[in-house]
């Protein structure tokens, strides 16, 4: 949820398997372009894309995009094979931590997200996620930033489900106020959250920096109700990402939760102050 979506679960030793399906793809691809007999070159001008990408997704440096293996597809005779690959493809290019959340997002009936250093992944514009992930110390790649910020966009498909699940949100006031990406990018972080908040599903509340009580000064969490009833927490640090499974301390983070949500402004007071911010910016 948090500008550290990169790091691996905490403890969990997780080996993100997209360099397999790249590796399997890269294969594929080259053992095609070699059966019909073409150049990368030859293939990189007949589908709109330079000899050094072919030679970069052959060599499982780039993941191919679906225009890429949509255009290649009928130039090598594959007969939708390679096409068929897109899935794979799609999925590969998020980061298995990403994946791994998203699916359990996908379970959920209802989902709370406290925010105390920047606007919570799933509200976060495109613009506002790469800025994050650009000012990433040590420095990530562009084809990181890349493969990050698709996978957080990625999840926000959670808002189109329906049935849609009951979403509710705390954002620390310094969010709000808190330039990410320049002017524009947070005045255009600002218009997006007055948008959501009109889902009927979504409640947006503002925890103000003035308030003395405050439960959530351990930092940001999720906590997802999944359909099955089960409910698990989502934890993040500096150095990585934990999911919570165990219900006495699932239940400490909802008591948490409920908490913060009486101590912040209400969803009226919030989207005002949204608004002032933005009136400021």
């Amino acid at each position: 949820m948090a500008e550290n979506d990169g790091d691996e679960w905490d403890g969990q030793g997780v080996e993100d398997d997209s360099s397999a399906v790249m590796r399997a793809v890269s294969r594929q691809i080259r053992l095609w372009r070699e059966a019909a007999g073409m150049t990368q070159v030859e293939l990189g001008s007949a589908i709109g894309y330079g000899e050094e990408m072919v030679s970069a997704v052959e060599r499982g440096k780039r993941l191919a995009s679906a225009e890429f293996l949509d255009n290649a597809d009928p130039v090598l005779g594959a007969g939708g094979k390679i096409s068929a690959m897109k899935e794979d493809v799609k999925q590969a290019r998020y980061p298995k931590k990403v994946r791994d959340l998203a699916k359990l997002e996908a379970k959920a009936v209802e989902c709370g997200a406290y925010g105390d250093h920047n606007i919570d992944g799933l509200l976060q514009t495109e613009e506002y996620a790469r800025a994050l992930y650009a000012m990433r110390r040590p420095a990530f790649s562009e084809e990181e930033i890349d493969r990050y910020v698709a996978g957080r966009v990625g999840r926000q498909e959670i808002f189109e489900r329906r049935p849609a699940p009951m979403m509710t949100f705390v954002q620390e006031e310094v969010t709000l106020r808190r330039p990410i990406g320049g002017t524009m990018v947070h005045r255009r972080q600002l218009e997006h959250l007055l948008e959501i908040a009109q889902l009927r599903h979504v409640v947006i509340q503002v925890m103000p920096t003035a308030c003395e009580e405050h439960a959530g000064m351990g930092g940001h969490f999720q906590v997802l109700k999944l359909q099955s009833g089960e409910a698990v927490g989502h934890w993040e640090s500096q150095v990585g990402n934990r999911l919570v499974w165990d219900p006495k301390q699932v239940q400490v983070l909802e008591m948490r939760y409920g908490i913060i949500r009486s101590q912040a402004l209400t969803p009226r007071e919030s989207l005002a102050l949204i608004e002032k911010v933005l009136a400021e910016t």
